[in-house]
């Protein structure tokens, strides 16, 4: 999540306005410079989330087909980079409600209306960064609610098996015992009667 990601300076089109002789820039003063290079600033954090949100509608498909713990690890790198974009952008906004509320002479009051609209922007920014440090936070529940229901049809099929077989280890347990007078063993079709009411349990 840097500026780079952009492709390129964060400043190009400032610097491209500023080449052409009768640009806006050149015919407003410092003060309009200064709104040109804040706005710059504030347009790249526009292109950074829009990235940013991408990426975390693909972790969300991801983690409904297969989560698994490296996905996990993509969030929270996500969460991070959200709440370090928030700390860069909140003394920006400071930075930009100041310079509208100046009274300074270098302020004048035509770009007074650039720099309103501006934070405006910065207020937008940290509201979308707000949006998607919630939405990280719906993700990990994601991930939680579908490691959960994983483990609900493991147990459950551990469930089925032990409905299975505790039936038969009963069967087995009692056969199993040391008693030397058991009727059963000295009936002829007894193994196969035993063989057969335990199927019978299996298949019920």
């Amino acid at each position: 999540l840097t500026f780079q990601e952009r492709g390129g300076d964060v400043f190009d089109g400032v610097r491209g306005r500023l080449k052409r002789s009768h640009g806006k820039i050149r015919q407003r003063g410092p003060d309009y410079l200064a709104y040109a290079l804040i706005d710059s600033i504030v347009d790249s954090y526009f292109h950074i989330l829009e990235k940013v949100g991408d990426r975390l509608a693909q972790l969300e498909e991801d983690l409904i087909n297969n989560p698994d713990q490296q996905i996990l690890a993509k969030v929270h790198h996500y969460k991070r980079e959200l709440m370090l974009l928030r700390k860069s952008i909140w003394p920006l906004r400071e930075v930009i409600n100041e310079l509208q509320k100046d009274e300074s002479a270098f302020i004048r009051e035509g770009t007074r209306v650039f720099l309103r609209d501006l934070y405006d922007h910065s207020v937008q920014v940290l509201d979308t960064v707000e949006i998607f440090r919630d939405t990280v936070i719906g993700l990990q529940d994601l991930y939680m609610s579908a490691v959960g229901n994983r483990m609900n049809e493991i147990m459950k099929v551990l469930t089925i098996m032990a409905s299975i077989f505790i039936p038969l280890t009963f069967i087995a347990g009692i056969y199993g015992m040391n008693f030397e007078y058991i009727p059963e063993l000295k009936w002829r079709w007894g193994y196969f009667a035993v063989w057969g009411f335990m199927i019978s349990c299996v298949l019920g």
